[in-house]
């Protein structure tokens, strides 16, 4: 999933919501195409959000001092 799905979603709901004037016998295309527009604009948002985090990435450093005990750093940064 990704950026395409959600451009395909949005594209084709709006399609069926505002396009589409064909009817079919127990269906609200209407409805199905806001529902597919929703569900692609939160899709696209999600994967925004998640590439976003994968951006940020960190360091950990350990070092054991010769008492067997260990101090840990950590460090992020940000990749653009």
């Amino acid at each position: 999933m990704g950026y395409g799905a959600g451009g395909f979603l949005v594209v084709v709901g709006l399609i069926l919501a505002l396009a589409v004037q064909d009817a079919v016998s127990g269906v609200d295309l209407q409805m199905i195409g806001w529902i597919m527009t929703i569900v692609g604009v939160a899709l696209l948002v999600l994967t925004a959000v998640t590439l976003n985090r994968r951006r940020e990435t960190g360091t950990v450093s350990s070092t054991t001092h010769p008492d067997g005990s260990v101090t840990e750093r950590r460090t992020s940064h940000h990749d653009v």
